[in-house]
């Protein structure tokens, strides 16, 4: 996922006027801003059948998101590392009529691949309703400008679109992240929308149908607490996609590289990869303490009460190298991971100390090449 330097160029300067200030380097990139050049070079090369709207096929978009290299030498960058059959079917799920629900764990890259799939069929990922406790159902309905609702009553000037409804009249994908954070009487806001592909509006007698490249993105997870459950009548609209952990430590070491690597260009951090071995580390941590028993099949272990996913891992090793940059000598080294593994892992403050102290002592110690490691983990509190 690293952008070429052409491509971190562009990306640093789109956004236009932002604050006042023209030309402001934006610190998060959308998608089809970031691989602006990539979905360039997928776009001429594409051959194929494209469904209506869709700035590429379906394989182009497939492509897109687990990477390739096209006839004429464009190396296109995995934003996936998966199984691809999994994308596949996210892919063609959205050239139909049923709408897509990518599930899984948090951190399982859900977000990730919603806006880069949105990015690569429409060309614009920021039709985004951000799920919460308290999203309303104007955010996926629509809204009104009350000055000219109280000036001139009810009129199509009067009324805010929502990020859906501009997807519906435009045949572009609408992306809604974090769907089961909603409460549910907005959640039921979808169902006609998705089954008639309609939003009636009854202040002014009128509705809002959807033209063809319209569709709708979702994601959710079961693992928070605080989640309000899809209805059945809901969660048949989806057509639900379930995205797993990395089957492999070395498919986890290479997603965290190349997220890290990424970050860390963004942020003008020296060292990314030279510190191959310390995200190796992060990512045998996690995955043990995950899956209760260590890599060799003979030591069991208590997991703790936390997911220990990639996207933290991600950010460990990303912390990690802003100490070694800032603080240091620019190199990952072990003390620069401890403590961020350590506000990862412990997040009760009474039982995941323990298991984590009880690891880092069984653990450990007693492994071939982590000594400086359990030093800097006893450092910080183990």
């Amino acid at each position: 996922m690293t952008m070429s330097e052409t491509s971190a160029t562009t990306a640093g300067t789109v956004g236009g006027t932002v604050g006042g200030t023209a030309g402001a380097e934006v610190l998060r990139p959308h998608a089809e801003d970031a691989f602006a050049d990539e979905l360039a070079a997928l776009a001429g090369a594409d051959d194929r059948p494209r469904p209506p709207r869709w700035r590429l096929s379906p394989w182009a978009v497939a492509t897109y998101l687990l990477g390739g290299t096209l006839p004429d030498g464009t190396v296109i960058t995995p934003k996936y590392v998966g199984p691809r059959r999994i994308i596949e079917v996210a892919v063609t799920t959205l050239a139909t009529d049923r709408a897509l629900l990518l599930l899984g764990v948090p951190g399982t890259a859900k977000t990730w691949v919603s806006e880069h799939l949105a990015a690569a069929v429409s060309g614009d990922s920021t039709l985004l309703v951000q799920g919460t406790a308290g999203t309303p159902e104007e955010a996926i309905r629509y809204g009104w400008n009350y000055a000219q609702l109280l000036a001139h009553g009810p009129s199509r000037d009067a009324l805010v679109s929502s990020p859906v409804m501009r997807a519906m009249a435009e045949g572009m994908t609408a992306r809604v992240e974090e769907l089961t954070r909603i409460p549910a009487d907005v959640q039921d806001s979808l169902i006609t929308i998705l089954s008639e592909k309609t939003l009636p509006v009854p202040e002014l007698g009128q509705e809002i149908q959807a033209v063809r490249g319209f569709n709708v993105i979702a994601t959710a997870n079961d693992r928070d607490r605080g989640i309000n459950d899809l209805s059945s009548a809901l969660r048949r609209r989806f057509n639900t996609v379930v995205l797993p952990l990395p089957a492999t430590a070395e498919a986890e070491v290479d997603i965290v590289s190349r997220r890290v690597d990424q970050i860390g260009r963004s942020l003008d951090l020296p060292g990314g990869l030279e510190g191959i071995a310390e995200i190796r580390r992060v990512v045998t941590v996690f995955r043990e303490l995950r899956d209760g028993v260590t890599a060799d099949g003979r030591t069991k272990i208590k997991s703790p009460s936390g997911t220990l996913s990639t996207a933290e891992a991600i950010s460990v090793v990303t912390n990690g190298l802003a100490l070694a940059a800032h603080f240091g000598d620019g190199v990952l080294r072990p003390g620069d991971v401890a403590s961020g593994i350590l506000g990862a892992v412990v997040r009760d403050p009474a039982a995941d100390r323990v298991i984590w102290q009880e690891y880092v002592e069984t653990v450990v110690r007693e492994r071939d090449g982590w000594k400086d490691f359990y030093r800097a983990c006893r450092e910080v509190g183990a």
